[in-house]
């Protein structure tokens, strides 16, 4: 009998344990049967002294106990489990309170495992508080930790650590964090959890009621967080400034946003000039407690992503038929096409700018081998070489019609790009009126020196471009009913030749990034499974088969935009016609393949992969793995589909895998 056998049909895990605690306590376990013969496992309990049946919150409770003892330092008279809390003639019962030191009597800490989720945990534990008066709550699954400093009966405040039993709340509270500490301690791999799961928790206590838009200031404290984590980069022993240690909510709400104007104005086209942060002093005080252990930073932006993807869910991307592309079906894509430092690469329909940062970070990759430098972290506060910096610079492109995805797009390029951007609002498909937006003051102060850019690799008043590789995932929903749109496009016109009354958006996408290639260039699409069988779609393939050399279809799982839409969906690739890169053939071979891991449960819930004791796998970086066969993560998802294609690719003689 093992714990994982114990914990394995329930919510609880053990992602917040050490291995080390994990086997000890294995070993304590003493296997027993019952009258049915049935296994269950028993343990001498470290405070209770006595035989404790291992159910899964047991279990849970069991590690706490041992942490508190071998970590923190408290010994097992200060501890009290089943504490008795009184609500009038009720008795409930606090699974682990540590006593205060001074007033034995006294709870100090309340530590909660009954509830497996966080916010059902953290209304228990602010009752259990609340009716004790301790200052201090931790609320636990084995898999998720969190901890709090009770100010009063409505403000809980999120803290970073509970104190050890030499140390007071003050220390924990007042320490203020260099970057380096900030590394050491990141609640997100601390606690392998995901600042969108910070986020929600935020919008569930604070923003739903703040009478603000979560989306604006929530951006506007990411955006300020990642500038104090950017200004350490020449200097670690500075102090981070994104915290609330040692201040009243009122000089917390100056310091934001001053470290918020400051940001602004170094990373300009993003917010306006004089935008200000808009929650009151209060609530900006519990923000600040919950994200100033977050490091924002790191060996990629599925950190930032992810928490940007759940707030722009309930914006106008999802109206639109449009949204973010997983990070692994984008990896996938990058390393079929395999982008290379003398090419120019455009997301047409970028959204937050994952097909760019990606290429980004591919090609930085192959730079760092080339040279013999090592590769780093490369979304981290590394200086980035002059190399990096000019490919970014000159050669990767995004578009986008809906000015929020711009505004993180931008956001995230520049991070990536070590300040610099090409991400452009722009509607790409009416690409008539490009000159007109252009001549808008505004437009052009954010935008001028990308779209100059631009301007310079297109030909026929933007209808066509010289770019090397197009990535796109195009919003599918809604059809194109202008007229004068649809003039501009063969996909636009029926067989009589005449302009049809409407097209669907995603259609026009597949000529228009056809359009956006130089011959031998390649484009990677994804489009709605039915563009690939549909009869009705016959005349689409027949089109993109004329231009182009169609190099690999690869369908995705049913889950794979989930939660926002089960369309099944394929990624097309394809390669355009020339003499020399891509000679056409009437007859060749196609490479085509299925997703089977789907990446995300039936609710559009991420999938990890967890190792043989059931806690969650990481990365070289630290980062959690997703379940998925588009490509080989780290050895850990061994090869995949993008592996396989790049076999194909290069027995096919393909000009980009030579």
């Amino acid at each position: 009998m093992t714990i994982y056998d114990i914990l394995k049909d329930s919510a609880y895990k053990t992602d917040q344990f050490s291995q080390e605690s994990i086997e000890t306590l294995n070993n304590r376990i003493i296997d027993k049967e019952d009258k049915k013969g049935k296994h269950y496992g028993v343990v001498d309990c470290l405070a209770r002294k006595k035989q404790i049946t291992l159910k899964p919150e047991e279990v849970v409770r069991q590690l706490l106990i041992d942490k508190l003892i071998n970590e923190y330092g408290y010994p097992v008279s200060r501890m009290k489990l089943e504490f008795p809390v009184h609500f009038g003639r009720e008795i409930k019962r606090a699974d682990i309170v540590i006593m205060d030191k001074e007033h034995v009597e006294s709870p100090y800490i309340i530590i909660e495992v009954k509830k497996p989720k966080l916010k059902d945990g953290k209304e228990q534990l602010k009752s259990y508080c609340n009716s004790t008066g301790a200052p201090i709550a931790v609320w636990c699954n084995g898999e998720q930790i969190a901890y709090y400093n009770r100010k009063d009966p409505n403000y809980f405040e999120e803290i970073r650590d509970i104190p050890k039993a030499s140390q007071t709340l003050m220390d924990v509270i007042s320490k203020r964090w260099t970057i380096k500490d900030l590394k050491e301690n990141d609640v997100l791999q601390k606690d392998k959890i995901s600042l969108k799961d910070k986020i929600k928790d935020l919008e569930d206590e604070v923003l739903a009621n703040a009478g603000v838009d979560v989306f604006e200031e929530c951006f506007k404290l990411i955006f300020a967080k990642l500038y104090d984590e950017f200004m350490s980069r020449r200097k670690p022993s500075r102090f981070l400034d994104f915290t609330n240690a040692g201040r009243t909510e009122f000089e917390l709400k100056s310091a934001t946003q001053e470290l918020f104007n400051a940001a602004n104005k170094k990373w300009k086209g993003v917010f306006e000039e004089n935008t200000k942060i808009m929650l009151s002093p209060s609530h900006l005080s519990i923000c600040v407690a919950s994200l100033q252990s977050v490091k924002l930073f790191n060996s990629n932006l599925e950190v930032v992503d992810d928490a940007f993807e759940y707030l722009m869910s309930k914006s106008s991307k999802g109206e639109k038929g449009q949204f973010f592309t997983p990070r692994y079906v984008i990896e996938m894509c990058v390393r079929m096409l395999n982008p290379h430092k003398d090419e120019k690469m455009i997301d047409t329909a970028c959204g937050s700018s994952g097909f760019p940062v990606h290429t980004i970070f591919n090609v930085w990759d192959k730079i760092a081998d080339e040279e013999g430098r090592p590769k780093g972290e490369l979304a981290s506060l590394d200086e980035k070489p002059a190399d990096y910096t000019d490919y970014v610079k000159e050669n990767i492109f995004g578009i986008d019609f809906d000015e929020k995805a711009v505004r993180v797009a931008r956001t995230l390029n520049l991070i990536a790009g070590d300040g610099h951007t090409n991400v452009l609002h722009l509607n790409t498909l009416d690409f008539e009126r490009w000159d007109e937006t252009a001549k808008q003051e505004d437009w052009l102060r954010t935008y001028s020196e990308g779209f100059w850019r631009l301007k310079d690799l297109s030909r026929d008043g933007y209808q066509e471009f010289d770019f090397d590789i197009v990535m796109a995932n195009p919003p599918f929903a809604g059809d194109i009913k202008e007229k004068r749109i649809l003039s501009r496009y063969e996909l636009g016109q029926n067989e009589k030749g005449n302009t049809q009354n409407k097209v669907g958006r995603d259609v026009l996408f597949i000529e228009r990034n056809i359009d956006f290639l130089k011959p031998g260039g390649r484009m990677a699409i994804v489009l709605p499974q039915g563009r690939f069988n549909n009869s009705s779609d016959k005349y689409i393939r027949e089109y993109i088969a004329e231009k182009c050399r169609i190099l690999a279809v690869v369908g995705l799982h049913g889950n794979t935009f989930k939660p926002h839409t089960g369309t099944k969906t394929s990624v097309l690739f394809v390669q355009k016609w020339d003499d020399v890169l891509c000679p056409r053939k009437d007859d060749y071979n196609i490479f085509f393949a299925t997703q089977q891991k789907p990446g995300k449960d039936n609710s559009g819930d991420i999938i990890y992969v967890k190792r043989a004791d059931g806690t969650k796998a990481l990365d070289d970086n630290g980062h959690l793995v997703v379940e998925q066969d588009l490509y080989n993560h780290d050895g850990i998802t061994g090869d995949g589909i993008a592996e396989a294609f790049a076999e194909f690719a290069k027995k096919e003689g393909l000009s980009f895998f030579q």
